[in-house]
């Protein structure tokens, strides 16, 4: 055997051995033991599956290129969010962090093997150039985002304000993919939306983020609610992706004087639990809340904790469902591991990463939305949008909120 292919076998050894040992490896406990013993044993059929390649490929293979590909498709097996970095990406991705935080406005995830956007900030070039939740990036820069990890993906899409960055975008019901070029700049979230309905019983509220400014601003709002004569409360959490999980949780205890919130719990994380606290309390007003594909991460937590809880009813489609945290693992050779280390649970237990979040009031994208958008003839125009006749989803939660008693 080659010293080159026992380096590459040794690299995917290593690799794997720090999967699962700072997965769940605990001194003295009988199924960590179970676990490593089994991790030797697929250090075998790795080396015994690399040596064939090596032996009886119809050509001679690039084994580096082969144990990229294993190292990659080991990590994302995982969960979306988990990524190997070859040592050039590793070091282009510590390049790349320096080189600004422009963006265009797209929180991305991997599904289907893209990566797929999950929502699109509202005023942001991606958004004036309608790419909408669900489109497919097929590929950035060139590179196809199926041999990128996520990271790589989200990196590649900030940089330097006024900068360029050309991808290609895969629409739903589009039959070929489309080469979009959007310019990189400073996007700030859109202030707090705010209306009122029925002669202003109903106040509908949608922060885009949850920020800890987005959501005191939401609370101030709640506090002065019969002042305004406000009595019901419509949450539109449709397409809000970014934020902070603390303050998903403020959020929530808003609505929640009692009941558990949330939870987070890692195999070398140990278990939070994340109990409503009576004095963040706010109100006790009837409650819809509005969800969709786009609403994911701290969102979701909001959204599982207001159900689950019987505090009010979801109104939308089922959520995006991303709900875990990372840590980035720095290995001997300058590759590295981004690894999800804990996920957060709904109060029923079940975990947003693999669930989601299903409203107990199911109600698709309005058809007059979905065929306005497919029937575009210059999607890139926002100018050019058809506007949708009717929003069913939002028409739905206020139906809802009528027939509550205040």
């Amino acid at each position: 055997m080659s010293k080159s292919f026992k380096r590459t076998v040794f690299g995917i050894s290593v690799a794997l051995v720090v999967v699962v040992f700072l997965g769940g490896f605990v001194s003295g406990d009988v199924r960590a033991g179970s676990q490593s013993d089994g991790a030797y044993r697929q250090m075998g059929v790795y080396e015994e599956v690399l040596h064939k390649i090596q032996s009886d490929y119809v050509t001679d293979p690039n084994i580096g290129k082969v144990t990229d590909g294993a190292l990659h498709g080991l990590l994302e097996s995982l969960d979306a969010d988990s990524s190997y970095l070859t040592p050039a990406e590793n070091a282009a991705y510590k390049a790349h962090q320096n080189e600004g935080t422009a963006q265009v406005g797209i929180n991305v995830s991997r599904r289907y093997g893209y990566a797929t956007v999950v929502s699109v900030m509202p005023g942001s070039p991606a958004d004036r150039d309608q790419i909408a939740d669900g489109d497919i990036i097929e590929s950035i820069g060139g590179q196809s985002t199926r041999e990128l990890s996520l990271a790589m993906v989200r990196l590649l899409l900030e940089g330097k304000p006024g900068t360029d960055v050309t991808f290609s975008l895969v629409r739903p019901g589009k039959s070929e993919p489309q080469k979009i070029t959007l310019t990189r700049k400073q996007v700030q979230a859109p202030a707090l939306a705010e209306q009122q309905y029925e002669d202003s019983s109903i106040l509908y509220l949608k922060p885009v983020v949850l920020t800890k400014e987005r959501v005191a601003e939401v609370e101030a709002r709640l506090k002065a609610m019969t002042k305004n004569g406000n009595r019901k409360v419509l949450l539109d959490l449709r397409d809000v992706a970014q934020g902070d999980p603390a303050q998903a949780i403020n959020l929530a205890n808003a609505f929640l004087k009692s009941g558990t919130i949330a939870s987070l719990e890692g195999q070398k994380v140990p278990k939070q639990t994340f109990t409503a606290d009576p004095a963040r309390f706010i109100t006790a007003a009837p409650l819809v809340v509005l969800v969709n594909h786009g609403t994911s991460g701290p969102a979701e937590i909001v959204a599982a904790a207001i159900l689950d809880n019987k505090r009010g009813d979801l109104v939308g489609d089922r959520s995006f469902g991303d709900g875990t945290v990372q840590k980035t693992i720095e290995l001997p050779d300058g590759a590295a591991l981004i690894l999800s280390v804990a996920k957060y649970e709904a109060p029923s237990g079940k975990p947003i990463q693999e669930q989601a979040v299903t409203p107990n009031i199911v109600v698709t994208e309005s058809i007059d939305q979905y065929l306005a958008e497919a029937d575009s003839d210059n999607p890139t125009k926002a100018e050019d949008r058809p506007t949708p006749r009717t929003d069913d989803q939002l028409n739905k939660a206020l139906d809802v909120l009528k027939q509550k008693n205040a």
